[in-house]
């Protein structure tokens, strides 16, 4: 149990420790603070929080508002699978109802409650969440590998000559939104503008809520053109679903599922390509055929999650949770990278987690990722499509040089350079090239024996004078279908 004053609900506001302290940079409480200068890695945070206090600890938001951080890997499953006891709806956080939280907090975007399946329980999650999964089941995911396949050829092909990429900038923030766009039924709208308006959205920038309305307009107009004339994609299976979803549910889901997929898999296809690009045995693996590129995926959702944490669950009811007493109106917040690192589940991080799936990186529960397979797939078949043009791509700078835009949420690999021998554009419209199979006869006859041999061609008569009729060409014999067989292996 918690002692009194470590309670995010407790009322203590003891002064911070003046500058110089040891204990510097802890704020109310003595309680480590998730923002500001001290929490830059917030990866070591995480660990000095589980050697103070297990799998579930006390810690502060921006501008200290008080949370749980949970930690342990069974401790965030149970949290997330356990709908009776924590929930998403924000409106029973007790920050939000005694104004810790203003409107003003620059977290009020992440945690403001929104009638959509994210943030919505019992019946309503059910109806919303059915309209969101049931337009998922009707996407064709072979086509859309076809297209991500598509998709990755002609990225590559702009800067396949030059030598030099950043594969951030070029690559992993241009490709989920190339294959989301498509996905959505509104490939016309793919362009740098929307690209860059979605980055700008997750900065935080003087900028972010022009580029936010810039989509929502984007997505309201798909919305009311799909609802006059629907077609076969998710956004005209969504409003055609029994839920009956009004155009703001529409338009609301589309942005969530929009911006969700676009910045875990921007993050994940970084992060996999750096993993590649880095280590040389992580490399050595993949083209050795001891690990496919599915796998080295699997790998860097466990070591590098698209994203970090998830704001936040809340307490419904007085509990404990990893040995912490969690009162009512608390708010949790839902530790993916730290419950990969768990070592009551991981306790040599160097191990290879080949095949094993049982990683946070698409949350749990009911509000599990309904898109975790599109993600996986943008990531398969792009790095997989990208290593087959480039064979030879290495990094083009020292990894020590590599850095990261960090948040609560993520990490996010600002630029990953590379360099590779230029190599010419590539038709992305052609289709693959095949050996044709000659036609099957229809007259077989079933014999014992060797094929009856061809009679050899007659010498070529003398060419006719020019003012005689020219004579009739004999009918060539008919080839027996061995004869065809050897001439079409031949290559003839």
């Amino acid at each position: 149990m918690t002692p009194e004053p470590h309670s995010p609900t407790g009322t203590d506001s003891l002064a911070g420790p003046p500058p110089g302290c040891p204990a510097h940079g802890l704020g109310p409480g003595g309680l480590r603070r998730l923002y500001g200068p001290e929490a830059e890695n917030l990866s070591a945070v995480y660990e000095k929080l589980r050697s103070e206090h297990g799998p579930v600890a006390p810690a502060l938001l921006h501008e200290d508002v008080p949370i749980w951080v949970v930690l342990g890997h069974s401790e965030n499953l149970h949290m997330v699978s356990t709908p009776s006891q924590f929930c998403r709806d924000t409106r029973q956080w007790t920050a939000l109802q005694d104004g810790s939280i203003k409107p003003d907090h620059p977290l009020m975007p992440l945690v403001a409650w929104q009638p959509i399946c994210c943030h919505a329980e019992g019946n309503e999650h059910l109806r919303l969440r059915g309209a969101v999964t049931g337009a998922m089941s009707t996407i064709n995911h072979r086509g859309i590998r076809r297209h991500i396949n598509r998709a990755t050829q002609h990225l590559v092909n702009q800067f396949c000559e030059e030598g030099r990429a950043d594969l951030v900038a070029q690559f992993a923030e241009h490709l989920p939104m190339a294959v989301m766009c498509q996905i959505l039924g509104m490939p016309d709208e793919y362009n740098d503008r929307i690209v860059h308006a979605a980055r700008d959205m997750l900065k935080g920038t003087e900028t972010s809520i022009a580029s936010n309305a810039y989509i929502m307009d984007v997505l309201m107009r798909l919305t009311v053109r799909r609802r006059a004339e629907p077609e076969d994609d998710f956004t005209s299976h969504l409003i055609n679903h029994s839920a009956r979803l009004n155009d703001e549910e529409v338009g609301q889901h589309l942005r969530v599922i929009l911006m969700a997929a676009y910045e875990a898999t921007a993050n994940l296809l970084a992060n996999v390509l750096r993993l590649v690009l880095t280590d040389p045995g992580f490399r050595a693996q993949l083209n050795g055929g001891q690990m496919t590129v599915p796998q080295a995926v699997e790998q860097s959702l466990w070591d590098e999650p698209p994203f970090s944490t998830q704001l936040p669950y809340v307490a419904k009811q007085d509990t404990e949770l990893g040995g912490q007493r969690v009162r009512k109106g608390d708010g949790l917040l839902l530790g993916i990278a730290p419950g990969n690192v768990d070592p009551r589940v991981r306790p040599d991080l160097s191990a290879n987690m080949m095949g094993n799936r049982s990683h946070l990186a698409f949350s749990g529960g009911p509000h599990e990722c309904p898109g975790q397979d599109i993600g996986r797939a943008i990531a398969d078949v792009g790095v997989d499509a990208l290593l087959n043009r480039l064979p030879d791509i290495q990094l083009d700078c020292d990894e020590d040089e590599l850095h990261w835009r960090t948040s609560i949420l993520n990490r996010h690999l600002v630029e990953l350079p590379v360099r590779f021998e230029p190599r010419p554009q590539q038709d992305v419209t052609a289709k693959p090239g095949y050996i044709g199979v000659p036609a099957q006869r229809t007259d077989w006859e079933v014999g014992i024996g060797r094929p009856e041999p061809v009679a050899p061609a007659p010498s070529p008569e003398p060419s006719a004078p020019p003012q005689a009729a020219p004579a009739a060409a004999e009918p060539a014999r008919p080839m027996g279908a061995w004869r065809r067989f050897l001439r079409w292996w031949r290559g003839y």
